[in-house]
């Protein structure tokens, strides 16, 4: 119920507040979350609560709030509290001299994402951000969250410590609702793996059904957990789990501090290439209990839930990370130095085949991706750089610097080494300044010239001048039989659909946009996924009229065609290395 509030004068308590959360599910398939919130002891009149509009490691405000509903306070004999809502996240609750405040409200969760949360006949899956508000003032307050269970077969897989465990009610502690964020929670029949890595105890919670073998990517992720903590000198946890999601489309992952949540295609672990791809997902993810939630700008040191944290540095959190995602399946022998090259080859593939590069500067990529990365649309390509692709071209770049210059006795990897002892250690945050300062330190040289290019213009990165002292060259693969359109189409129930028209191109010029529908060349229907044939019969310069739909107008324009350009591109070794560059090939990655 909301009215108006008298508020009266703040009380002071000597008493420090408790903080316990419930969390129900009674009817799974309506995928409501029923959530309690008591508070007990707090220390005002009024009780402010707030929740997340955002969760670390994914930088856009989701509107989590958005899916609450049901809303209700009470007091200790079970009478209903006055309260009114005063933003789209905040609620306000007066409480007067109450000792114990309960706050009831459901959660509409159907959603499956590692950002979101999901609740179904099968399993729930829910992140801290998107299920629980939070007292104004109280972040740091010590708090239980109890899991009241529908069936008891369903068992619960987080990082945080049981506490108590009373059959289809388990309690866990978190040390403030930071750690409560960062524990994310899969409930259900899932399969628990647990393994030993290091002395250390690992758990991998599976949910869904494919055609992976638990025990073959199990003594995969070994070897990834044993090549990271070598270059970081240990473990920092005690216990680590891994959730993993089988579904037949998605794809992603977000890292958490003790554990990390994984979504992949059910069906991708048999085939070769797919299953490197989730390899390289899991050491990514790994890889982030280091670089983000440890070693992490200064700006993301204290999270601020109610909105935008801006950051320069999320080139080196995610780009770095992205680079060391293809090294490290390489160094741990799950894939050799060749499948290395190739899963290069396809980054570097995408960066030089996004426009938006040549538009938009890496640091200032990092500080919009609230408003940017992950709110992509059809003209994205032409004005954006992800800063996990062009921060892992970067990192490439350093890396191979520093290993040139002190012929593989340093690397990125000494960089990541004194950050971790400098800022993960203690858990301080850096300055961007902090960081090119250290990777300069490492490198012994002035490397203010570098960032200043490669960071904060859109000069164009000079990959091949740095592979060639690794006996590597970069080479574009051009059809010279298909002339230069600008278009990327895609069939859609037999219709030839624009999803992407490259800037400055022929197809640009013409004043073809994403969503035109291309019906005919020339006076000829186009058919499904005929356009590279087609331009096969035509040469640079050559006037080809299309014919297409706009916004379901027939139109005709006519377009100059330009020469080929290169459709990928191969980082191959040199047809006449010498020893000197095989010998930092190998220091880099390994003997063939």
């Amino acid at each position: 119920m909301t009215q108006a509030i008298a508020t009266p004068p703040d009380r002071r308590a000597a008493q420090l507040p408790r903080l316990t959360y419930q969390v129900a599910m009674p009817e799974p398939q309506t995928h409501l979350f029923e959530i309690e919130l008591v508070l007990e002891g707090w220390q005002s009149t009024t009780l402010d609560l707030k929740f997340p509009v955002w969760t670390p490691g994914s930088y856009l405000i989701r509107e989590y709030e958005r899916h609450l509903q049901d809303f209700s306070a009470w007091g200790e004999n079970q009478q209903q509290l006055l309260w009114r809502k005063l933003a789209k996240n905040h609620w306000q609750v007066a409480i007067g001299q109450l000792e114990t405040v309960t706050i009831r409200y459901r959660l509409f969760a159907n959603e499956l994402t590692v950002r979101t949360n999901h609740l179904d006949r099968t399993h729930a899956y829910f992140n801290g951000a998107a299920t629980f508000l939070y007292p104004v003032g109280g972040l740091e307050v010590p708090l239980q969250v109890t899991i009241a269970l529908p069936q008891s077969d369903w068992q619960v897989a987080t990082a945080l410590p049981l506490v108590n465990d009373q059959g289809t009610h388990k309690t866990f502690q978190a040390a403030n609702f930071d750690q409560l964020v960062d524990s994310p929670f899969e409930i259900g029949t899932h399969q628990l793996h647990r393994f030993e890595v290091l002395g250390k105890s690992h758990e991998l919670a599976i949910w869904g059904n494919g055609n992976l073998e638990p025990q073959s990517i199990i003594d995969d992720f070994e070897k990834i957990i044993k090549v990271e903590a070598n270059l970081f000198g240990g473990l920092p946890y005690d216990r680590y789990l891994f959730i993993l999601h089988l579904t037949g489309q998605g794809y992603g992952g977000l890292e958490h501090k003790n554990s990390c949540s994984l979504i992949y295609n059910r069906y991708g672990f048999q085939q070769t290439e797919k299953r490197h791809q989730f390899m390289q997902l899991v050491a990514h993810e790994f890889f982030h209990l280091w670089n983000v939630k440890r070693i992490r700008p200064k700006e993301l040191e204290i999270f601020d839930y109610d909105a935008e944290t801006y950051t320069p540095s999320l080139w080196f959190c995610e780009g770095t990370t992205s680079y060391y995602d293809l090294q490290i399946p390489c160094r741990a022998g799950i894939y050799s130095r060749a499948d290395f090259l190739t899963q290069l080859s396809k980054e570097i593939t995408r960066y030089l085949n996004t426009p938006g590069r040549l538009v938009q500067p890496l640091a200032e990529s990092s500080f919009d991706a609230w408003i940017k990365l992950y709110r992509a649309e059809a003209h994205s390509g032409n004005n954006q750089i992800s800063y996990y692709l062009k921060g892992e071209m970067v990192s490439l770049l350093l890396d191979l610097k520093i290993r040139a210059k002190f012929d593989n006795t340093r690397s990125l990897d000494d960089v990541l080494q004194r950050l971790w002892q400098a800022f993960g250690q203690p858990e301080v945050g850096f300055t961007a300044q902090q960081l090119e300062s250290i990777i300069a330190e490492v490198a012994e040289e002035n490397l203010s010239d570098f960032f200043q290019r490669y960071l904060h213009t859109t000069e164009e990165l000079p990959i091949q001048t740095y592979l060639q002292p690794f006996g590597l060259e970069l080479k574009g693969i051009v059809d010279r039989t298909v002339p230069y359109l600008g278009l990327r189409l895609a069939t859609e129930q037999g219709r030839e659909m624009v999803k992407f028209t490259e800037a400055q191109s022929p197809a640009h010029h013409a004043g073809i946009d994403p969503g035109d529908e291309i019906l005919a060349l020339d006076g000829i229907r186009l058919a499904a996924g005929q356009l590279p044939d087609r331009l096969r019969d035509y040469q640079p310069g050559d006037r080809l009229t299309i014919a297409y739909f706009h916004q379901d107008q027939l139109q005709s324009t006519t377009v100059e065609l330009a020469d080929p350009k290169p459709s990928r591109y191969e980082v191959a070794p040199l047809k006449d290395i010498s020893p000197l560059q095989d010998q930092l090939l190998a220091g880099w990655l390994g003997t063939a």
